[in-house]
């Protein structure tokens, strides 16, 4: 103790005393020795230079240091102005005559190289970024300029770099030979070569050299054709017999055709022209199915000994193809943004599967591909066959890419969810719950990745939350379907992944479980931070996903409280008054209209779910060895609100939600009851925990009274709701029936009618927009009362 304390005072000594000299002397030597490694650079430089400008008698004669533009100080300004307007700097001349100046390239020349370039492929960039991505694309780690870049190099931007600046073209064929790639538009022609070899390797007897002529002539033929159903069969045929790479050549070439269909460039024509639907449809079908085939024939994909699908680019005959595989990639993602059938759409992202290990090497091409088809998965219009298909495509990319694209991958799809749940409502709550659940799936397949990722999403909703308690005025950023659906969709993914039997089959604990208590706090932060009647529709989401992850992970959250707070509100303390309004479903509400509250459809919708969700959160612990304990609390409560309920003068009055509390408390008792006759027989103690654990292990919830209790409101909850689902579509399908034939009926007859209509909705859209403004402001009202 004695050498540890006087430790301590000399650390503290030292620290008042000599630290900030050693720091500041510390920083002066790592000054000094900076400037001297500067030094040394430009030493070693001018040696070089020196050894470069040195003459033949051995003696270093240096040009004159002349900065650009100096030529023209050396004129009188009359002169100057006779002279005309020509460049100064003379350089090395070109075949035409005219001087091109080494070094720095000019914004002019970098803007015509970015219109010569086309959108195949570009520099080996990572896909991965470090932003935290919530709210904005920038967040996201996606920018819409990041997508514009071209993602390759024309044939003739490579030549006029090569002529210009050959030096910075060699630096490119070193370091970054992905931007030096051709475009979409690409001819092509490198294959055909690679096509002989392989057909006379395969043919050696039947294979005959065509001539120079010959494939000029039958290249001019092609050139102006329209595709007929005997070409496509013709290379069918070819593609199914021989794996022919020329036919798959001419195929992809039509397919380009087919995607960029009714789409003029006057700059690079198309080859065939396409006018035959039948046509059509047939050089998509055999491009779709046989082009991955042939690929996979010449190029197989392998996979490595820890199941990672791959394909070796280090030959030639990969760098032959990529030119092939990008610009059928590129085709795939043209053509995805043009159809609408389900059936194409989900055969054309089936072709892709196949594609994926090709596509690895080339990022951008990629990342866009990442986008179309997380597009697709995430948008309301797609079907669910159609989403389906799309995660797949996305799941297989993210099991057989790298780290960097799996977390584009993941932000992605994170992005997705999160834009396109912000219209909440009976046709769109399927599809979301559907992305919730299929996307929850991801991030399990890298933990590791996974957990980083969710830790810093859920950092930002704590940052949004801390931000909404600090500035009431920003209490709208957290309350919205938006930050709802995301705290629900982690709740999903911890779920999935931290369960007690998905541990046991991977025999170790999932590193996502840290983030179980995180989630809680941030998600019982914002249940609570505006406590008004108004908000209970969120309150009861809110409290849904976590009891969907303390039934999934075995952990207690403390929730009786939050729904017993409902009870103690103004809303539940008061009579209720009579309205004719339709009852509220809570399943797509976050937020009551103000003409439900103090409304007896409001008050027993409330009732009902206060009674369901406190039944779903001891039914999880109904066969636990403390219940009698654990509900006596919630149990003395119900019964003083029930005793206050039943004043007269100041009393609810409600006898609907008084007689389903009543059912409820004694429901409660008689399973602590059930456990207190159960736990009379053991013969063990308190501290033995696996004993206490393996309590009525065996014994199945739904024989306890509260567990058949639970049953049974479940199963009429769901014929209730199967009820309304029905009667709502019934309803939909008259209404859209009426509108039909009101439209038939009064087409073109009467516009002034239709003008009128169209000034109603308008005004009606106003006075809606300034009722929201002012619960906006009532609501920021009461919450600083509160």
């Amino acid at each position: 103790m004695g050498a540890s304390k006087k430790n301590a005072k000399a650390t503290k000594k030292f620290e008042q005393k000599h630290l900030s000299g050693v720091l500041e002397r510390r920083k002066a030597v790592a000054k000094i020795k900076q400037k001297q490694q500067i030094k040394e650079k430009k030493q070693a430089k001018r040696a070089k230079d020196d050894e470069f400008f040195k003459g033949a008698d051995g003696t270093v004669k240096r040009p004159a240091n002349k900065k650009p533009g100096t030529q023209g100080t050396e004129m009188s300004v009359d002169d100057f102005f006779k002279g005309g307007f020509e460049i100064l700097d003379k350089g090395a001349p070109t075949e035409n005559g005219k001087t091109a100046a080494l070094g720095k390239r000019k914004r002019g020349e970098a803007n015509a190289r970015e219109e010569t370039s086309d959108q195949s492929d570009g520099s080996d960039v990572d896909v991965s970024d470090n932003e935290e991505d919530v709210v904005t694309d920038s967040e996201a780690g996606f920018s819409d300029e990041e997508d514009e870049e071209d993602l390759g190099m024309s044939k003739n931007a490579m030549a006029a770099l090569a002529e210009k600046d050959p030096e910075f073209y060699k630096f490119l064929k070193e370091n970054d030979p992905e931007a030096l790639d051709f475009d979409e538009n690409a001819s092509l022609d490198e294959v055909d070569e690679l096509s002989g070899s392989d057909e006379e390797d395969e043919q050696p007897k039947k294979k005959q050299k065509k001539g120079k002529k010959a494939q000029e002539e039958e290249e001019v033929d092609d050139s102006a054709h329209e595709l007929t159903k005997a070409m496509v069969a013709k290379w069918e045929k070819a593609l199914n017999e021989t794996k022919s790479l020329k036919a798959a050549k001419q195929t992809v070439i039509a397919f380009r055709c087919a995607a960029h269909l009714n789409e003029e460039d006057e700059e690079n024509p198309q080859r065939y022209s396409i006018k035959n639907p039948e046509v059509f449809h047939n050089i998509l079908m055999v491009a779709l199915k046989l082009i991955p085939e042939v690929l996979n024939h010449h190029l197989p994909v392998k996979e490595s000994a820890a199941g990672r699908a791959y394909v070796q680019t280090e030959t030639k005959k990969f760098k032959t193809l990529s030119n092939l595989i990008k610009s059928f990639a590129a085709s795939i993602i043209r053509l995805l943004g043009t159809l609408s059938d389900d059936a194409t759409v989900k055969l054309t992202l089936n072709a892709l599967q196949p594609l994926l290990p090709y596509l690895l090497s080339f990022r951008k091409l990629l990342k866009v591909l990442i986008k179309t088809i997380v597009a697709f998965w995430s948008q309301p219009a797609s079907s669910d066959s159609t989403r389906i298909t799309a995660f797949l495509v996305i799941r297989r990319l993210t099991v057989v890419s790298d780290k960097g694209v799996r977390e584009a991958v993941l932000k992605a799809a994170y992005r997705g969810l999160f834009d396109n749940s912000k219209h909440t409502n009976h046709n769109t709550i399927q599809g979301i719950n559907l992305m919730k659940n299929s996307a929850a799936e991801l991030w399990g397949l890298d933990e590791t990745l996974g957990y980083t990722t969710a830790f810093t999403s859920i950092r930002q909703l704590a940052i949004h939350l801390r931000n909404s308690i600090i500035n009431n005025k920003q209490v709208h950023n957290v309350y919205n379907w938006q930050f709802v659906h995301a705290l629900d969709f982690w709740s999903c993914v911890l779920s999935e992944h931290c369960s007690p039997l998905k541990e046991a089959e991977a025999g170790k604990g999932s590193q996502l479980k840290l983030l179980i208590y995180p989630l809680v706090q941030v998600t019982l932060g914002v249940l609570r931070l505006i406590p008004t009647a108004i908000y209970f529709p969120l309150r009861f989401q809110l409290i849904r996903s976590l009891l969907r992850l303390s039934r999934a992970t075995d952990t207690y959250i403390p929730l009786a409280s939050c729904l017993l707070e409902v009870l103690s509100s103004a809303e539940m303390k008061k009579a209720p008054k009579q309205s004719t309004l339709k009852p509220l479903d809570f399943a797509v509400a976050y937020k009551a209209p103000k003409s439900y509250l103090r409304t007896r459809v409001y008050q027993d919708g409330v009732g009902e779910q206060v009674v369901e969700l406190l039944s779903e959160f001891f039914v999880l612990w109904a066969k636990s060895i403390a219940f009698p304990e654990f509900s006596l609390p919630v149990v003395i409560s119900l019964k003083r609100w029930l005793k206050e309920a039943r004043k007269r003068s100041t009393g609810n009055k409600n006898g609907k939600l008084a007689g389903s509390l009543v059912l409820l408390v004694q429901k409660l008792e008689a399973n602590a009851k059930f456990i207190e006759e159960r736990r009379a027989k053991v013969e063990f103690a308190p501290k033995d925990r696996a004993q206490v654990e393996g309590f009525l292990k065996d014994l199945e919830v739904e024989r306890t009274p509260l567990g058949a209790f639970a049953v049974g409101q479940r199963k009429l909850r769901e014929e209730r709701r199967r009820v309304v689902e029905e009667a709502r579509k019934a309803e939909e399908g008259k209404r859209r029936e009426e509108e039909r034939e009101a439209l038939e009926g009064g087409r073109g007859s009467d516009d002034e009618g239709g003008e009128e209509e169209e000034d109603e909705m308008d005004v009606d859209e106003e006075e809606l927009e300034a009722d929201e403004e002012e619960e906006e402001g009532e609501d920021e009202e009461e919450m600083e009362s509160e």
